[in-house]
């Protein structure tokens, strides 16, 4: 078996690449170990915090005990089955702020700013913006992936924004178009009813054409001959085979299975491959390491008025909204429910925002757990850019064993200054006359949490991870040491061999990061077929005035 393009994981970057690969006439073989994405867990907006939770999607991946949040061992999941991580996320669309791209570019990632990118993001959208506001002139209008907006008929998502106005900070109307900063209507992946995911968007339409085919199975290494990659061996159906690669070899595995997968194949640091016994290829400090991810909080209030969601937190209820969306593909199933949304700065005299909002009108966690009886809701508040970093190493040579994955969560006291600023803002927009009508008691932390100790003590216990984990494989210049792919995603030291995932972020973004890790298939397909990039925007994202005036 062999074909122009082989790539690895058919994830959110995996399937943009087969779709714009095979467009053009390559012939394209996706390898995904991960099974059918076609289960109603999986298509019912609603229904998102299952698949996550299910051995047959996802690779049940957890950190080691981290030592700063009480050595507890944090679930980082990741998607196993067609559409990767796109089929178990939460389906919140966020390109990311303007100023993560530019950053990018200044680390070393030439032709990554944002007036690189924002072409790619618009040529991969077709965007409905339900009529909640927006400049449609920053958005695309024809591409593969749907974007929309819930209904936003509970009053509480209005009542959000609202309180975050009356707090003094600004709206928007569009947190993806020219201004993120601010309280406004969340974005989706979901389309007619159902999760638009990678799967739905791009690999689909890839496999009608008889250029692209998928196979499954288990990828174990990357073939080389003379510094060269020229396929991939596989375990499928208890037999080893390889599939090979007449142009060029693609991983996009993610950020835990790329550098895994990079390593057992001899590319990494060369001292810990040696540890392992593998025979070292391309000695790579940075494979694995500036592991980055988001961690957030729940805080969570009680309601006055019986409207949340809990009143269909019940078995009858839960069955009346999956058939009706079965049926029809409407109704509460519909949406992911997360349908209000901030971007806000800490502090005056920080550049861009620093702290994300998904807001939710129930108090329940992501493994649908309910942490109190009765009405409520909750604002999953998080900072953005932790200083923080882990690494991904190997557990052993096994193809068949979890890497090892450490994270060294708030390892930076300013991690801790951070969290407790995202709760107490949190308290004083709660706080406002929009919820007066709704807020009760506060749930979590509780009225009684409120020292810097009392808080810390919370934090370490409660803080959970947002899954976005990132940058084990991060773009560079060739002659950066921690680098691990250069700009057009070629890894640094081998022939033909590529990393196209959320793994090759020199820095995390702004909010979730199904977007960008699609943007990355976009743009470096273009890389691979050897076009050239998209014309830059001329696009002026909006700044806060008081950074403009700071600046003048």
């Amino acid at each position: 078996m062999e074909a122009d393009f082989v790539i690895v994981g058919a994830g959110s970057a995996g399937c943009a690449m087969a779709y714009r690969l095979s467009e053009a006439g390559a012939s394209v073989l996706v390898i995904e170990h991960g099974g059918t994405d076609m289960g109603p867990f999986i298509q019912m907006p609603a229904a998102l915090s299952y698949p996550m939770n299910m051995s047959r999607y996802d690779w049940g991946y957890q950190s080691e005990p981290e030592p700063h949040l009480n050595n507890r061992r944090l679930a980082c999941p990741r998607g196993k089955v067609i559409g990767g991580s796109s089929s178990i996320n939460g389906m919140v669309y966020v390109r990311g702020h303007a100023r993560d791209f530019d950053t990018w570019a200044e680390m070393g990632a030439d032709g990554w700013s944002y007036a690189d990118v924002l072409p790619y993001y618009k040529r991969m959208e077709t965007w409905h913006d339900g009529g909640h506001g927006g400049d449609s002139a920053w958005r695309g209008t024809d591409g593969p992936l749907h974007v929309s907006r819930g209904p936003r008929a509970n009053p509480l998502f209005q009542a959000f924004v609202d309180a975050g106005q009356q707090a003094g900070y600004e709206v928007t109307g569009d947190y993806n178009g020219e201004k993120q900063e601010g309280f406004g209507p969340m974005e989706q992946t979901v389309w007619k009813g159902r999760r638009w995911s990678a799967a739905n968007a791009y690999l689909r339409p890839a496999l009608k054409r008889e250029n692209c085919d998928i196979v499954r199975g288990l990828a174990t290494r990357i073939v080389l001959e003379n510094g060269s990659a020229v396929g991939v061996e596989l375990i499928r159906g208890g037999k080893t085979e390889v599939i090979r690669a007449r142009r060029e070899v693609v991983i996009a595995a993610s950020s835990i299975n790329s550098p895994k997968l990079l390593m057992l194949s001899g590319i990494g640091p060369a001292a810990h491959l040696a540890e392992q016994g593998i025979g070292v290829v391309a000695d790579r400090p940075g494979v694995g390491a500036n592991l980055q991810d988001h961690l957030e909080l729940y805080i969570q209030q009680a309601s006055l008025q019986p409207i949340t969601l809990y009143k269909h937190w019940n078995l009858v209820s839960k069955g009346l909204i999956g058939a009706q969306w079965l049926f029809t593909k409407t109704g509460l199933g519909a949406s992911n429910q997360f349908e209000s949304a901030a971007f806000i700065r800490s502090r005056p005299g920080v550049e861009y925002p620093d702290i994300q909002y998904h807001f939710l009108p129930m108090a329940v966690r992501y493994d649908g757990q309910a942490a109190a009886e009765g009405h409520g809701f909750q604002a999953h508040v998080g900072p953005m850019r932790s200083e923080s970093r882990g690494a991904v190493t190997l557990r052993s040579d096994r193809p068949e064993d979890a890497p090892v994955i450490r994270f060294n969560y708030m390892s930076q006291e300013k991690d801790w200054e951070e969290f407790r600023t995202c709760i107490r803002l949190t308290r004083e927009i709660f706080g406002q006359e929009a919820f007066r009508p709704f807020a009760g008691k506060e749930i979590q932390p509780g009225a009684a949490v409120q020292t810097d100790e009392e808080l810390n003590a919370f934090i370490a216990e409660h803080a959970e991870s947002a899954y976005h984990p990132c940058g084990t494989c991060r773009m560079g210049r060739a002659d950066d040491q921690n680098a691990v792919v250069d700009s057009e995603g070629r890894v640094i030291g081998v022939d033909r061999l590529r990393v196209a995932d959320s793994s090759i972020f020199p820095q995390i973004t702004n909010g979730n990061l199904n977007a960008p890790s699609i943007m990355v298939g976009e743009k470096v397909s273009d890389h691979l077929l050897g076009k050239d990039p998209l014309p830059k925007a001329n696009d002026q994202p909006w700044i806060h005035p008081q950074w403009a005036s700071a600046q003048r």
